[in-house]
C-alpha cells in the first residue's frame, strides 16, 4: 500500500494525467499474453479504487474492450498504456511506471507466469501464480 499518500502520474506526452486519492494498492506484475502485447513486457500495475481516480485529458483517453470482460485504457496521442479495468469491477488498475515519481511500492505478486515470455526469467522471490 501507498500509505494514504496521494500518486499521481501521466502517460508519456502528459495529454492524460491522473491523481488517486488515498492509498493504491500493492503491485502486480502480469504475465499474460495480453499484456504483454500490449505493453512489450509483463505489465506492472498497481489498483484503487475507480471513485479515488481522477483522471483529466479524458478527451485523448481511449478505452480498448480487450475481452469479454475488460478494457484497457491508453492516451490516443502518444499511445501511452495507462489503465486496466474490468466491466464488473469498482477499482482500476493503474500502469506502475506512469505513476510521477517515488512510490513506496513494490512488486508483491506475479500472475499468469504460465504465459510468460520464454526470454526472461522472474528471479525476485515475490510469489508466482499460473494464473491469478
Amino acid at each position: 500500500m501507498s500509505d494514504g499518500v496521494d500518486l499521481s502520474g501521466s502517460c508519456s506526452c502528459g495529454a492524460v494525467r491522473y491523481k488517486i486519492a488515498g492509498p493504491a494498492g500493492v503491485i502486480l506484475a502480469c504475465h499474460c499474453t495480453q499484456c504483454r502485447k500490449q505493453t512489450g513486457h509483463h505489465y506492472a500495475a498497481t489498483r484503487a479504487a475507480a471513485s479515488a481516480v481522477t483522471i483529466t485529458g479524458e478527451d485523448n483517453l481511449t478505452w480498448f474492450t480487450s475481452s469479454d470482460w475488460a478494457k484497457r485504457g491508453f492516451c490516443k496521442t502518444c499511445g501511452s498504456h495507462l489503465f486496466w479495468k474490468a466491466n464488473d469491477s469498482d477499482e482500476i488498475s493503474i500502469g506502475a511506471g506512469s505513476i510521477d515519481g517515488p512510490t513506496g511500492l513494490q512488486i508483491d505478486t506475479h500472475i499468469y507466469v504460465a504465459d510468460k515470455g520464454d526470454y526472461y526469467d522472474i528471479a525476485d522471490g515475490r510469489p508466482q501464480k499460473p494464473i491469478r
